[in-house]
């Protein structure tokens, strides 16, 4: 049987959901997994389903059988291979810990991605990121360069192939025209839970404010900085006993598992943009599931 994923947004209108369930029956489909939600103060309906096709129908046969429903409900929609592995380009600067985990992830089958290729104004990586037989691109950015090395970035993104763009902790600000011109398929990994503690030492601040709290948070990245779609947020709890370099260490460990549960569910197709907010459905059975151990 083949496994197929089906992604559809729309305004709330009655009858959207049998009309789908309906169509998937019809064309022998048996639907494993489903998840929905209605933003009704913003008229947007959200559905992520997973079935499978026991008649073989392919995906393209179904995406042109359900053009009439789109139609009728004003939808967006796309049918998935999930087998299909997203292509990714990891950007990092100088701080490896993001890097060296979605490394690990990505080697055990955790994160079934396709990395690329992985771009860095440093070199310290080159040697990690090329015994993991991936390409590696050193661009250095400076002020006078800075449009120059970012139309190299792209270089790489479009000759790659690439789907996904992921800051791991790259510390250099994108430019307006990249950001919209990969709206939507770019993720940061923010080191403060925003929208708290901006600024280029956020656990300083937070050490100073004498929190409580300290985490981080995965967002889409657009032309407002720092100010994009959240995609995943999480927090470790501290006390007036830690230090300074306490609250960084602890940080490193939330920055990485929160990076890459949002590339996860980037990649499943679990999320979706709604405004300045997103929609992020929970995975379906076995999609965190590890081909390997180690």
């Amino acid at each position: 049987m083949t496994r197929i994923l089906l992604t559809v947004s729309c305004p709330v209108r009655p009858g959207i959901v049998a009309a789908i369930s309906a169509y998937l029956a019809e064309q022998g489909c048996n639907i494993h997994d489903s998840s929905q939600f209605s933003d009704i103060d913003n008229d947007r309906f959200f559905m992520r389903l997973s079935f499978a096709s026991e008649q073989g129908a392919t995906r393209g046969a179904l995406a042109g059988g359900f053009a009439g429903i789109a139609t009728r409900f004003g939808a967006d929609f796309a049918f998935h291979d999930p087998s299909e592995k997203m292509k990714v380009v990891i950007m990092v600067s100088r701080f490896g810990h993001c890097l060296n985990d979605l490394l690990y992830r990505w080697r055990i089958g955790a994160l079934p991605i396709d990395i690329v290729a992985v771009i860095s104004n440093h070199m310290d990586y080159q040697k990690v990121v090329v015994n993991h037989d991936i390409p590696f691109h050193c661009i250095r950015v400076t002020p006078a360069n800075k449009p120059g090395a970012e139309a190299e970035q792209m270089r790489v993104v479009r000759e790659s192939g690439a789907d996904l763009i992921v800051l791991a902790r790259y510390m250099q600000i994108l430019s307006d025209e990249m950001c919209r011109d990969m709206s939507g398929r770019i993720i940061n990994i923010h080191h403060s839970f925003l929208p708290s503690f901006k600024g280029a030492n956020p656990y300083k601040q937070a050490f100073e404010r004498g929190v409580k709290l300290i985490g981080a948070t995965s967002h889409y990245v657009t032309a407002d900085l720092d100010e994009g779609p959240i995609i995943e947020q999480d927090t470790v709890r501290v006390t007036h006993a830690q230090s300074p370099g306490d609250y960084v260490s602890l940080g490193r460990d939330v920055e990485s598992a929160v990076l890459a549960r949002a590339i996860h569910a980037h990649m499943h197709r679990r999320v979706f943009v709604n405004g300045d907010k997103t929609v992020v459905f929970p995975a379906s059975p076995g999609e965190y599931a590890s081909e390997r151990m180690g």
